[in-house]
């Protein structure tokens, strides 16, 4: 893989109880509005389990995702191709933490902080449909 090793922790406070803030990070259906234009591969189950297999797509660039683990406040990513390494979430009551490692030529902080604030604006409803 090309690229530099990165990593990332970002924690943030946000106005949404642990059953939004989960919904909005294990339901597709949710991942796929607020990560918009991020685009999924086709067929995916409503929820994220663990053993689940997916691409994403950053424009071009495929990223390759294996759930590892799904819980009730935790979804731990191991990823492959345009990202080698995880991104880990957890979260509770008005708070998620993020943290993201790998071997990337993305500039793997700028989108995990862009990401994080279109989180934010997604769970405290301006956003939510």
């Amino acid at each position: 893989m090309l690229g530099n090793f990165q990593q990332s922790h970002l924690r943030i406070e946000l106005k949404a109880d642990e059953n939004v803030i989960r919904e909005s990070l294990l339901k597709t259906s949710k991942l796929r509005q607020w990560l918009f234009p991020v685009s999924f591969s086709s067929g995916l189950p409503e929820k994220l389990h663990e053993g689940l297999v997916f691409t994403t797509w950053m424009g071009f660039i495929p990223v390759h995702h294996e759930v590892k683990v799904a819980s009730e406040n935790c979804l731990c990513l191991l990823l492959s191709q345009g990202i080698d390494g995880y991104h880990e979430w957890c979260w509770g009551d008005g708070w998620v933490q993020s943290r993201l490692e790998g071997i990337s030529l993305l500039p793997l902080n700028l989108g995990q902080t862009l990401n994080l604030l279109k989180f934010r604006q997604f769970v405290t409803g301006r956003d939510r449909v």
